[in-house]
């Protein structure tokens, strides 16, 4: 079982103390559910006092005026209570939604902030559950189980208020099956949390199966294996059953076994009660609130052990948040970031040493210069270390060793969204969000006008398309753009990427997933592109780049030749055997 899923303490004072952190801005409401929780606690117990008052003050005199106005309070008494309870759910209910409102806003801000390292490891199916599953456990603790604690509580101190002061000994009568109702709530906590664990567990590995084969539908319908997922996944959900399951049976134990004690309460006062009324030590009315006393008393108490589950739900749930908002995995900013006001576009990697893994080097001893405006090139076998250098260049992640310099600046140096606010990045995997195509484009950036909008579209040829669509700009794209083909998912990107006005442009094997028409458009769209920008281009067909100022080749995360296209076509060298590759039914010339 992995070690996030395993439960810490059923309390946790520091995990506690780090809740209630988000409770403080919303103290007034805390304030107002306590004092609303002492009256209407106060209000049940009395009840069975005013019941008392009736039976023996005015039944028994045959006081009818005495019952009527007893009667009016007792209407009346319910009816000031269920108007404190509305006032009383309100507030709870208002100050959980709000406090989880926060912590929802946090966490997804704080997940935005994380290096894509994290991602590497983290399933979404994980994070997904994060946000929802786990933030929803505490919304039940600030909603319905801090201050309804309280609520319990009062109720059983005042319901002892008003036994000891009618007849201490039988109330000291009622007490006595406590003894096992305790040592009967303490098993089934600790019988309840391991089935929790299990529970909690399953659902993670649940949400994480769904996620990674919807995503991967296309995957398995095309293999055929619909059935064999559906088995592994009807395995994982029965493990999920059993554990829910087994949480059930505690309960389905331990309630009836405090319904027992009760009904063992309930006889010893009808015993020993009972034999006090017969001695006339003790009038009917007593006996008859102790009664109404009794089956109020132990319904907080199962209760509270509700709350115990709640609790068990939230510690469990916060330790797995707050592990998440503690992780460090966030790119470092400068104290005192520099932010230059322009960047002409200078990229230089100096001995740059990059790993994913300890020890694994992808890049080694990287050094190159690139001048503003030039377009430069990146070839290599898959797994060279091509897309590597886009990474590390837009900050994604950190390098182990070397510089890289933007303009002649470190980037550690700089102002992270910044630098990434004069790069565009235009991948091979476009990734389109639901919304409309404008909103795709601009990504909602309000700065980005209608005009920037459309003449970017229009610049790259994406427009060609786009106004032959029912709603043109506004036309809704589904998620993923699954109503649109890949090409015109590309052109999209290429529209995005022009829009922001980039210093800095990177295009990541734009062109291998569309087919030649769309790449000959494409291709006129980068021309455009690249005028007046620094490029960067990564590309399998090598067709694309023979154009560029420098060719950089890469070959197991080194740097093994450098030059234009047609001198390294004359070194014979690595570029050369992949021209051949790719080119071996044509005939290769060279100067």
């Amino acid at each position: 079982m992995p070690e996030e899923e395993i439960l810490g303490k059923a309390y946790d004072s520091k995990l506690m103390k780090r809740l209630l952190g988000y409770v403080k801005p919303y103290t007034k409401y805390v304030v107002i559910a306590i004092l609303l929780n002492i009256v209407v606690a106060a209000l049940g117990p009395l009840r069975p006092y005013l019941t008392k008052i009736a039976i023996d003050d005015s039944i028994v005199n045959k006081d009818y005026d005495g019952l009527a106005l007893i009667v009016a309070l007792l209407f009346g008494s319910l009816l000031f209570q269920s108007v404190i309870q509305y006032f009383l759910t309100y507030f709870t209910q208002l100050m959980g939604q709000k406090i989880i409102f926060d912590l929802r806003v946090k966490l997804f801000a704080h997940v935005e902030r994380l290096s894509l390292k994290f991602f590497d490891k983290t399933p979404v199916g994980r994070l997904v559950t994060r946000v929802t599953n786990d933030v929803e456990a505490l919304n039940e603790l600030f909603a319905s189980g801090i201050v309804m604690v309280f609520s319990d509580i009062f109720i059983i101190v005042w319901i002892l208020i008003f036994m000891f002061s009618m007849s201490w000994d039988l109330s000291l009568v009622t007490m006595s099956v406590l003894p096992f109702l305790v040592y009967g709530t303490f098993l089934f906590r600790k019988k309840v949390r391991e089935a929790y664990r299990d529970v909690r567990y399953h659902l993670a590995r649940l949400n994480s199966y769904m996620q990674e084969h919807i995503t991967g539908m296309n995957i398995v319908q095309v293999f055929s294996k619909e059935d064999d997922e559906l088995k592994k996944f009807s395995g994982i959900n029965a493990d999920h059953k059993k554990a829910n399951v087994d949480s059930i049976f505690y309960y389905a134990i331990f309630f009836p076994s405090v319904e027992i004690l009760s009904s063992a309460a309930f006889a010893l006062i009808i015993w020993y009660g009972g034999g006090q009324v017969i001695q006339e030590s003790m009038t009917i009315g007593v006996l008859f609130a102790f009664i109404q006393f009794t089956e109020m008393f132990f319904r907080p108490i199962r209760d509270l052990s509700e709350k115990y589950n709640i609790m068990q739900t939230a510690m469990a749930s916060s330790e797995r948040i707050f592990k998440l908002l503690d992780n460090k995995s966030i790119i470092e900013e400068p104290e005192v970031p520099k932010r230059p006001s322009e960047i002409n576009g200078e990229v230089e990697f100096v001995n740059v040493w990059h790993e994913y893994n300890q020890d694994e080097p992808v890049l080694k001893n990287v050094s190159f210069k690139i001048n503003p405006g030039e377009t430069v090139a990146i070839v290599g076998a898959t797994g060279a270390g091509k897309t590597s250098m886009i990474n590390i260049l837009s900050r994604f992640y950190d390098i182990k060793s070397g510089t890289i310099k933007v303009d002649g600046v470190d980037i550690k140096e700089m102002d992270t969204a910044e630098l990434r606010e004069k790069i565009s990045i235009v991948l091979q995997d476009v990734v389109l969000f639901s919304g409309t195509i404008r909103s795709n484009i601009n990504l909602d950036n309000e700065q980005i006008t209608d005009d920037v909008v459309m003449k970017s579209a229009h610049t790259v040829g994406a427009d060609v398309f786009i106004d032959k669509l029912p709603a043109k700009y506004s036309e809704r794209v589904q998620e993923k753009g699954s109503t649109l083909s890949v090409g015109q998912k590309q052109l999209i990107s290429f529209a995005r990427a022009l829009a922001y006005n980039p210093q800095i442009l990177i295009l990541d094997e734009a062109t291998s997933s569309v087919d030649t028409e769309t790449e000959i458009l494409i291709q006129q769209a980068i021309e455009k592109l690249l005028v007046g920008r620094t490029s960067i281009v990564i590309a399998h067909r090598l067709s694309t780049i023979q154009n560029a100022d420098k060719i950089i080749v890469m070959h197991k995360g080194e740097i093994r030749e450098t030059g234009t296209h047609q001198e390294l076509l004359a070194k014979k060298g690595i570029y050369f055997k992949l021209y051949q590759l790719q080119y071996k039914d044509q005939e290769i010339t060279t100067p």
